[in-house]
């Protein structure tokens, strides 16, 4: 069986052989693109190369990228563990050409790779273009010897890829493989596409143009390339499977994991031991890059992925911690292709074992104040947003980890209630602060926070970051503009001082 180590391994010497400099990947906390909770994509770390920002000897480049997903826009934390193909932790291999070659280099090259070295049947590959984008049919045509109708024009954004409402974008095309009539769904741009029969495996988007505010284009003077694969859901073709958690990699973890609460790996307990497989690559990786668990900014986020993958454990039966016992076990898979892990072994085990020790406790505290409160509405009601709240503020529950422990029992929570017992906290803290001596004029800080979140401070990390300015504060209350010698206080979304 073809393992996914070896699978990266061939995906990056294919392109290295063709000129490309493997280029290593990213911290999962991006220094260019303040406007990301974590670099989410291959493309994010050449982000300031494609608009022209940033320059670099390499005009051919791939990587296998470390990605999370976990909050903000592109937030799978609710979905893992229970689909074959959301996870919190990926990778994704990319090749990408900046301002080098173009549709007619990079379509034989993707062709060539799954048919040649992965040794993919073509009759079961079929693609997608923008439905305007006749030079990418055509070269299909060419290359693949593809017919009209395994080339499916699709008239939507979904084949239009767009940095930003302005900027770099263009077409793309889409690589998806049939698993046959056996397995239910349609096409792309069916009725049935969101099926399973037909899985995309492979995105190709030709940056071609630049979008400005007026809505108007025009052609890049430098095209590019950017593609993305994940190798969990190719691995799980090559390998013959139909669910990412049967991989060989994954597949170890969740064995790590039952041996470790010795529970069946396939048993009643087989969700637990999903979302435990994928949060221990999250949350190691997430603190191998320097995140630490935190009430605010990535730490929160880091701290809540934890707290979901030690409620499995506990719900497996584990008496005692877990998680830290579990790392040498990701280390053995993932070490060799990405060293930080062996560095920060001891530092990701020691802090998951404080982590779970301090949580266990109130853990289940938490857990018995939901029985109660459960036993005291009508079967199939959801939960008050009311006591969801409570969870949360006394016990330190977020509102995902309640709602997951529901979810298990066919049951929700009541979110709009939720939401108006935090605003009702606020509005509380708000009128303390009005009445504790200090000046009347900060209350500006708390319409700021609720409006942006707090700024995350990266000074541990780093000496240098790009920023987003949320707000401009003169004289206690928020400014549109500032002029020369003004003195303003900035506030931006992160900061290394």
């Amino acid at each position: 069986m073809t393992s996914l180590s070896d699978i990266r391994s061939t995906f990056l010497d294919f392109y290295a052989r063709a000129g490309h400099e493997i280029v290593a990947s990213s911290p999962l906390v991006p220094r260019n693109d303040p406007t990301l909770m974590f670099t989410n994509s291959g493309m994010v770390q050449f982000k300031n190369v494609f608009t022209g920002m940033e320059t670099r000897a390499v005009r051919r480049a791939t990587t296998a990228q470390k990605c999370v997903r976990a909050g903000g826009k592109h937030n799978d934390l609710d979905n893992v563990g229970y689909t074959a193909r959301h996870h919190t932790f990926f990778e994704m291999l990319g090749n990408f050409s900046f301002g080098d070659y173009f549709k007619d280099e990079a379509i034989p090259f993707a062709w060539e790779l799954l048919t040649r070295d992965f040794g993919l049947n073509r009759d079961r590959l079929l693609v997608t273009v923008y439905h305007t984008d006749d030079e990418a049919a055509q070269i299909w045509k060419k290359v693949a010897g593809l017919t009209d109708d395994r080339i499916i024009r699709i008239p939507t954004n979904d084949n239009f890829w767009m940095m930003g409402p302005t900027g770099p974008c263009g077409p793309c095309t889409e690589i998806f493989y049939d698993h046959g009539p056996g397995i239910w769904g349609g096409p792309p741009g069916s009725a049935e596409e969101d099926g399973d029969r037909f899985i995309e495996i492979w995105n190709l988007v030709f940056m071609q143009f630049e979008q400005f505010e007026d809505g108007t284009r025009r052609d890049l003077s430098a095209r590019s390339i950017d593609t993305g694969m994940g190798l969990e859901r190719i691995g799980a073709l090559l390998q013959g499977k139909h669910d990412n958690y049967d991989t060989d990699l994954m597949r170890a973890l969740i064995e790590a994991s039952a041996h470790a609460t010795s529970a069946d790996p396939d048993g009643p307990g087989k969700i637990h031991h999903r979302v435990i497989a994928d949060h221990l690559r999250s949350t190691s990786f997430l603190i191998a890059d320097g995140v630490m668990p935190s009430n605010e900014g990535r730490g929160y986020v880091l701290r809540r992925i934890m707290r979901r993958a030690m409620r499995h454990a506990h719900m497996l039966g584990a008496a005692d911690p877990v998680m830290h016992r579990l790392v040498p076990a990701l280390v053995r898979q993932m070490g060799a292709a990405y060293p930080e892990l062996v560095r920060a072994e001891a530092l990701i085990a020691e802090t998951l074992r404080l982590e779970e020790t301090r949580f266990r406790q109130t853990l289940e505290r938490g857990l018995r104040l939901l029985d109660d409160e459960m036993a005291r509405i009508p079967e199939g009601a959801d939960l008050p947003g009311e006591a969801a709240f409570r969870l949360y503020d006394t016990y330190g529950f977020p509102l995902d980890l309640t709602q997951d422990a529901l979810r298990e029992r066919g049951r929700a929570v009541d979110v709009a209630g939720f939401d108006a017992a935090m605003t009702a906290q606020r509005a509380k803290a708000r009128a303390a602060w009005a009445g504790s001596g200090e000046a009347q004029d900060a209350r500006i800080w708390f319409d700021l926070a609720e409006r942006h979140g707090a700024t995350e401070f990266l000074g541990y990390d780093t000496e240098r970051a790009e920023g987003v300015i949320h707000a401009l504060v003169q004289g206690g209350a928020e400014a549109g503009s500032a002029a020369r010698d003004d003195e303003v206080l900035v506030v931006v979304n992160q900061t290394p001082f």
